[in-house]
């Protein structure tokens, strides 16, 4: 289902955003490459996403400059993989404050989705300094942990280019 207007010349940045980020799978799509997710065939089986959907939220997401698209090749043949850009990363904040409206406002048996700085161990959000200790935060300090990502901690994917 598509919308049947758009809003990417909207005076306001909300819905310029949401012209962007508001598709259904679209932020999960995201979430997953911010996880490190950068096949197709692991988009879809993490997901369970139909092909010609993520074929569509994948070549909209390059064509916004969210992702960007690399050749690589699996035996005799070419795929792509889908790599954060820097716009793509610098959506952290808003996938965090999903996460974070979702857990205190939805109902699941399942815990948070916590921002971690790997220094310290310690959960923050994403800023300039970690909420708990106070020291600088880079994004290669940065790991999630959750229930939807198994056991551990799962370090951010860096942007390309």
């Amino acid at each position: 289902m598509s919308r049947r207007i758009t809003w990417a010349d909207a005076a306001c940045p909300i819905a310029r955003a949401a012209d962007v980020l508001g598709e259904p799978w679209t932020l999960l799509i995201l979430r997953n490459a911010t996880a490190g997710t950068t096949r197709f065939e692991d988009f879809r089986s993490q997901l369970g996403i139909a092909d010609n959907v993520l074929t569509t939220r994948l070549a909209k997401l390059v064509d916004r400059g969210l992702l960007t698209k690399l050749p690589y090749r699996d035996g005799g043949r070419t795929r792509h993989e889908y790599r954060l850009t820097q716009a793509g990363s610098d959506a952290l904040p808003v996938l965090h404050a999903l996460g974070t409206w979702g857990h205190a406002h939805t109902s699941s048996d399942a815990g948070p989705t916590t921002l971690i700085h790997t220094r310290c161990g310690q959960p923050t959000r994403p800023g300039a300094k970690c909420d708990s200790c106070g020291k600088p935060l880079t994004r290669a300090d940065l790991a999630w942990r959750g229930s939807w990502l198994g056991e551990g901690e799962i370090p951010l994917a860096d942007p390309v280019g």
